[in-house]
């Protein structure tokens, strides 16, 4: 599920501030290479046992990321469940306290970059 109209796609932040809020919003810095970085934040359906991650995907526009005053670029934020034995499946239903609680993560995470 891509998540429209957050207001976080198209945020800058260089790389240490980006990392420090996106923690204190719940989310790490999973994958990383070079020139992009995903962000995840795990979310349990504790009502079904299932997990959903809230991903969110960044791309370098200035420096490396090795470099904490890298500056990333927001691109995208979806949702996905999270699938046996690892990887994220995008098409299935969410329930409404997931989706709640992501949309609770993106304007908490919005909030700290806009700060």
């Amino acid at each position: 599920m891509i998540f429209e109209n957050t207001g976080l796609v198209g945020l800058q932040s260089d790389l240490q501030y980006l990392d420090e809020s996106a923690a204190k919003a719940g989310f790490i810095r999973w994958q990383w290479e070079y020139y992009r970085a995903t962000y995840d934040c795990k979310i349990e359906d504790h009502q079904n046992g299932g997990e959903y991650f809230l991903r969110i995907n960044t791309r370098a526009v200035e420096g490396k990321l090795e470099k904490p005053d890298a500056v990333l670029a927001i691109e995208a934020v979806y949702l996905g469940k999270a699938t046996f034995p690892h990887g994220l499946e995008y098409e299935s239903p969410v329930p409404q306290p997931v989706l709640d609680n992501a949309a609770q993560r993106i304007l908490e995470l919005k909030g700290l970059l806009e700060a």
